[in-house]
């Protein structure tokens, strides 16, 4: 079992910048496909990016282009790089690890931060 920690929320201007990190602990993240998820007030949570034991990564067509999703294995932490934020993006951001047999499973979460894009 592994456990996930998010960090790197807080408040930015719109058109500014975040990085988001998810420690991972218990077991190297390369046994699972890590995703980056988010969830806004009276919305339901949203896919937004995916990065798999390969390397190779998914996006959500809504951040494309403006968000992306990187690793470092010598830290055992994923990160969600996010440029030119917009007060939509306001959220609270989820990493969350599943299986690599079960393709957009995700049966591990973080506890999430907050990010708040102000206009």
């Amino acid at each position: 079992q592994i456990q996930l920690q998010e960090s790197g929320g807080g408040l930015v201007q719109a058109g500014g910048s975040l990085r988001l990190s998810c420690a991972v602990s218990g077991r190297t993240f390369v046994f699972y496909t890590m995703g980056w998820f988010r969830q806004a007030p009276e919305k339901e949570r949203e896919f937004l990016a995916a990065i798999r034991w390969s390397g190779t990564t998914d996006y959500a067509d809504s951040i494309k282009g403006r968000f992306a999703i990187s690793r470092d294995s010598r830290k055992n932490t994923v990160y969600l790089q996010m440029n030119m934020l917009k007060p939509d993006d306001t959220a609270v951001y989820y990493c969350a690890a599943g299986p690599l047999s079960k393709p957009g499973v995700y049966d591990y979460w973080g506890q999430g931060t907050q990010v708040t894009v102000s206009s």
